[in-house]
């Protein structure tokens, strides 16, 4: 999955980086087998978590063979991210950045990306680059009061995560098919009570 940069800054709720970070984990959740459109597991190989990674953009994203554990790791870590209370999310976001041993620093990358924090050595393993990354951008969520939208999909039958950016916070459905359905299933619904 690929998320235009247009499509995130007009979201306007978080600066981009931390957008495009929320948006990326939730959808890194969503790659675990049995979750998303496939029961497969969305990444397999060093190969697929390069790919999902370069797809939102992010500039460290080379994935060695001996980083996917790490990846699935952390995946299956953040499931339980979206059904914490704040506290358990903020003791989560603590643990993540401890572990990865977090040093902020500001990097510059050009009129690209700009300003932004780096909190991990360039040569870190991609987990831990990924883990301290995604801390850091939930930091935001608990920091401005905002980690109720971390959301669980209101479809029936899905599980999928993702990330309300919505300026009302009203989102309830991910970003497959789950809308449409619920939508169609109210207006057949409604059809139905007025025949």
């Amino acid at each position: 999955m690929t998320v235009e940069y247009a499509d995130v800054m007009s979201q306007n709720a978080f600066t981009h980086d931390v957008t495009v970070t929320l948006s990326t984990a939730a959808a890194l959740v969503n790659t675990a087998p049995g979750l998303g459109p496939t029961p497969e597991d969305g990444l397999a190989t060093a190969r697929d978590v390069t790919a999902f990674f370069e797809g939102f953009g992010w500039s460290r994203a080379r994935c060695a063979p001996h980083d996917v554990e790490g990846i699935h790791l952390l995946r299956s870590r953040l499931r339980s991210v979206w059904s914490a209370d704040v506290a358990a999310l903020a003791e989560e976001v603590n643990a993540l950045l401890a572990e990865g041993a977090a040093l902020p620093r500001l990097v510059n990358h050009g009129q690209a990306y700009g300003w932004h924090t780096h909190a991990t050595p360039e040569d870190a393993p991609l987990g831990q680059k990924v883990a301290v990354e995604i801390a850091m951008a939930l930091v935001e969520l608990v920091r401005t009061s905002q980690s109720e939208r971390l959301q669980v999909c209101s479809g029936e039958d899905c599980e999928d995560v993702y990330v309300d950016l919505s300026r009302n916070r009203s989102r309830k459905f991910c970003d497959g098919t789950c809308g449409t359905r619920a939508n169609v299933a109210a207006y057949r619904a409604r059809k139905a009570a007025d025949a």
